[in-house]
């Protein structure tokens, strides 16, 4: 049996055309979706890209795992899928990055691996090597194919053909400078496809796509495949400074740094038609891998598992990026396909219950036949595979935690006048009721059956006093219930260690 894990990037929840988005076209996935199971409340745990994939790739919440920022270390006593795997026999393999910055003790001051966070997950076998945050790899794939290489290849992503866009008046979007079959997702799909074409056995592979992470520029035809005009607008007070009054931080974001969305409305309306090319772009290329992988016999022996790291603010609230506390930038898209016919009873569903990607090492390791580490906080999906629905005793609301600290820049602790280690947020979010809780600073309540915006912080409203005190303890709880374990579920004594994990539910009295 195989495994495919496939994330992309920056890739909001609802843009798939399978849930009716008005632009987002996804074929390929659509179809994934109707011959496997669609998770449509899944939310990432964390933003940037190395805080949520560290609770992907670990099954922990950031407050165990304590990978903040980009670039903060992993713990090296944590374990993760892939060294998992690697104990039952698997040598994982990886095209395109975890964003892994090394745990530094013990290692020399001038070890090269000290000056980046594009090291593989530990247990990788095999991988795409990145330098300065891109595949070297596909940088010299480009060299070698005659393009014009900048002195920063980051700068790859956006570089557009010679004239005017349409944000700066132009009657077009203009194509990435690098054509579709040359563009990274292309390139990492086609490596992707070789190294399976190579196995003998069964294999498990992560295959993690960039786009469609900024810059937000597509390649031909991409770029033109949505008439920018046809956006639809964002979801945002009528004027920045009335949006920033809901909190100090989102005052901050807004009015004080590069997270601000764009005044000109033609970029918004340019940004937003690249990013659903980008979109598109990622799903063909996604079809080639589907197709390759039946073209060898294995559609019916591989598991495929479809999600990203977190979302997109996509001008909603006057934020760019992936940052804060609102759901455009925690809730994700997750897609699996289980190919045994234990699973055929779930085919084509939908589940609308609550999911976080701390479920992904768990359900990997689970159907797998592996014994799922103490250390996670997630729960295994497998149950749903088979029947279509979660079990008795799943959770009903889902957490996500935020930390806005700058290890080497001070500007916004001064500007809210807090401490490095108070500069975090926690959020708890049911169907109904969305709690943050700051380190430092006021706290937010949305009534979302009123406010499915997120406008009106009714944290100071005294119709909801007793309310907003009653998630407080909500939270409180579950973070006194998923405080990081270590050895408290392991016991020595007569006979040896034992290891028992806290079940799923409570125990019946």
């Amino acid at each position: 049996m195989n495994i495919l894990f496939i994330t992309a990037d920056q890739w909001r929840g609802e843009c798939l055309s399978i849930l009716g988005h008005p632009h987002a076209e996804t074929p390929n996935l659509d179809a994934l979706a109707r011959d496997g199971l669609l998770f449509a409340q899944q939310f990432a745990q964390a933003t940037p890209c190395a805080p949520s994939r560290s609770s992907m790739h670990t099954g922990l919440y950031l407050q165990n795992h304590r990978c903040v920022v980009n670039g903060a270390p992993l713990d090296s006593r944590f374990t993760n899928w892939a060294l998992e795997v690697g104990k039952a026999g698997y040598a994982p393999s990886l095209f395109g990055y975890t964003d892994s910055a090394i745990d530094p003790r013990g290692l020399d001051s001038g070890d090269p691996r000290l000056r980046h966070y594009s090291e593989p997950l530990p247990g990788i076998e095999t991988y795409t090597p990145m330098v300065d945050e891109v595949s070297a790899e596909w940088v010299e794939y480009l060299r070698d194919k005659g393009y014009p290489l900048p002195d920063r290849p980051w700068s790859l992503y956006a570089q557009t053909v010679p004239g005017t866009d349409w944000a700066d008046g132009g009657d077009a979007v203009l194509p990435l400078a690098i054509a579709a079959e040359d563009h990274e997702t292309h390139y990492m799909v086609d490596r992707c496809i070789d190294w399976i074409g190579a196995r003998q056995g069964s294999w498990i592979t992560h295959l993690s796509l960039l786009r469609p992470h900024p810059p937000f520029a597509a390649p031909e035809p991409y770029n033109r495949l949505y008439d920018p005009r046809q956006m639809t607008a964002p979801k945002r007070r009528e004027a920045a400074v009335d949006e920033a009054r809901q909190h100090p931080l989102l005052d901050y974001y807004i009015n004080h740094s590069r997270y601000r969305a764009p005044d000109n409305t033609r970029q918004t309306q340019q940004d937003m038609a690249n990013y659903f090319g980008l979109m598109r772009e990622v799903d063909d290329n996604l079809g080639r891998l589907f197709e390759a992988i039946k073209a060898r016999g294995e559609w019916d022996s591989t598991l495929i598992v479809f999600t990203s790291d977190h979302g997109e603010q996509l001008g909603d609230h006057w934020l760019m990026s992936k940052l804060g506390y609102f759901d455009e930038s925690y809730h994700v898209p997750l897609i699996i396909r289980d190919p045994r016919p234990a699973a055929d009873a779930s085919r084509g569903q939908q589940i609308d219950a609550f999911t976080e990607s701390v479920d992904l090492m768990p359900t990997l390791l689970d159907w797998l036949g592996l014994e799922i580490p103490s250390q996670c906080d997630g729960f295994s999906l497998k149950p749903a595979l088979e029947t279509g629905q979660l079990p008795a005793g799943w959770r009903d609301s889902v957490f996500w935690e935020y930390d806005f600290r700058n290890v080497r820049d001070d500007a916004i602790e001064r500007h809210l006048g807090i401490t490095l280690h108070q500069c975090n947020l926690s959020v708890l979010r049911d169907r109904r009721y969305k709690y943050v809780h700051f380190g430092a600073l006021p706290p937010l309540f949305f009534d979302l059956e009123r406010d499915p915006g997120e406008f009106d912080n009714q944290a100071d409203n005294p119709d909801y006093r007793a309310r907003v005190l009653e998630y407080a303890q909500k939270m409180l709880s579950l973070k006194m219930n998923h405080a990081e374990r270590g050895l408290t579920e392991t016991m020595l004594g007569e006979g040896g260690a034992v290891t028992r994990r806290a079940p799923l539910r409570k125990l019946a009295s």
